[in-house]
Parts: structure tokens; sequence; C-alpha cells
């Protein structure tokens, strides 16, 4: 069992989900925002104040840490790339550098769907698909994950890129019966990530076992990813998707046309 996992950005959406849901799986974090933590479950666990920017920040820490969770970043596909260049570019690349500094084993880094969300939508798109970022956000991730897997190439590092679909409670919109991965699922995720003894490399797909699903689950499955929940007990909410809509034939849906 993985022990000692530093999560960047758990001050987040995503960050406070995993913070209540990894301890469940043995897992000892430690917690690192620039922002106080808030959510309930951070009083649990060391909690550290500072930006990954800064580099004595990332030292302290990373000392005793085994894996790290790298959530922190501005996570706006509207961004300029001026304001994504210090958290999403340079943080990303300060986070790699000092978990290997540290001898960190593992990294568990949050991408996007946007890393390729100008890929046409086919029937099942693999998740190791090519990158074409539909926004500066979408490039900012593309770029952490080719950072991946140069930390796992050159330096034997073990990296997840998590092509995160939508989080939330519950699918917030029609094009989420697709691309909806609930808050179970993500820690289900996360954990398999932490854990899996053949990690290297490999990019997966962040969502859970939606009926519409657009994204092969298989790379996911590899690694032990077993999701539980499905967006379809949700779908009379919505009306039906028009196919020719930009929601529906692209990846990253209509943040091709901003």
């Amino acid at each position: 069992m993985v022990k000692n996992i530093l999560v960047t950005g758990a001050a987040g959406r995503i960050g406070a989900c995993l913070t209540s849901g990894l301890p469940e799986y043995g897992h000892t974090l430690r917690l690192l925002d620039r922002t106080p933590i808030n959510n309930t479950d951070s009083s649990h666990h060391e909690v550290i104040c500072g930006d990954i920017s800064d580099p004595a920040v990332l030292e302290q820490a990373m000392k005793g840490i085994t894996a790290v969770v790298h959530l922190a970043g501005i996570p706006s596909t509207s961004a300029t790339f001026e304001e994504l260049l210090t958290a999403n570019i340079e943080g990303t690349y300060r986070v790699f550098e000092a978990a290997r500094r540290a001898g960190v084993e593992r990294v568990v880094y949050a991408s996007s769907n946007h890393s390729v969300g100008f890929t046409p939508r086919g029937e099942l798109v693999p998740a190791d698909t090519p990158v074409a970022p539909d926004s500066h956000y979408g490039v900012s991730k593309a770029y952490g994950e080719a950072l991946g897997r140069y930390y796992s190439d050159r330096y034997g590092m073990r990296v997840a890129a998590l092509r995160i679909g939508t989080f939330d409670r519950r699918p917030p919109n029609a094009r989420a019966l697709a691309t909806w991965i609930s808050p179970g699922d993500m820690v289900r995720l996360v954990h398999a990530c932490l854990t899996a003894p053949d990690l290297t490399y490999a990019p997966v797909w962040g969502v859970s076992a939606n009926t519409r699903a657009w994204w092969d689950p298989a790379q996911g499955a590899a690694l032990g990813y077993e999701p539980r929940d499905d967006a379809e007990v949700y779908a009379a909410e919505f009306p039906e998707l028009d196919h020719a809509d930009p929601e529906y034939a692209w990846v990253g849906g209509r943040v091709i046309e901003e």
C-alpha cells in the first residue's frame, strides 16, 4: 500500500474529494496549496500552505513522500497563456523536478481531455491518442503529459497522466452523460494509479463507467481501475445531443469555438 502521498492543489474540488476518499484505502496524505484548505477532512492531515512555484516549499513538501498527486494549476480553458505560464507550465516542471530530487517513485498528474480536445470523437477514443489541444489550457496540459513522459523515460519515474473528463457530483449537462467522472470513481482511479505495479508511463481517461462513453476504458482497466458509477441514471434530465454540435463532435466539446 502506498503511504505518504503529497497532494498539490489540495484546496480544489478534486483535492477535497481525494482528501476525503484516499485515506479509506490506507493512504497517508500531506496537503499542499497556496490558499487555506478548509474542507472538513483536512484537519486529519499534514497541511503546507505554499506555492508550487517556490522550490523551497516543494523541497519541504517532498520530504518522506513516496508518491505525488499533482492537481495544482489553473483549470480554465479560457485562461491566457500568460495566466497559465507560472502554475501550469513552470509549476508543473518544478513539481516533477522536486519529486525527482527527493527520490519520489510515482506521480499521478491531473491532465485533461482538453489536451486532446481537437480530436474528432470516434467510436471509442483510445487513452493514448496523440495530443491535439483545443486551448492554451489544453496546451499546458499536453506539456505536463510530455514532461511526465520525459521523467518516466529518463529517470524511471512511474507516471500516470489522467485525461480527466467532467468531474462533478452529478452530470451538469447532456455532454457529461459521456464524459462524467463521479467523486467516488475519481478516488478509485487515483488509487489504482498509485498502486498499479506495472505502471511506467500511461495516459488514462478520467471517466466513470458511462453507458454513453466516448473514450476507451482499456488503459484504466489495465492499471486496475474499476469504475462503478454511470451517468445514465441522470439521462432523463437532459435532451439528446445533436451529432453535428461541437459539444458532441469533438473530444473537447465546444471549446474549439472559443
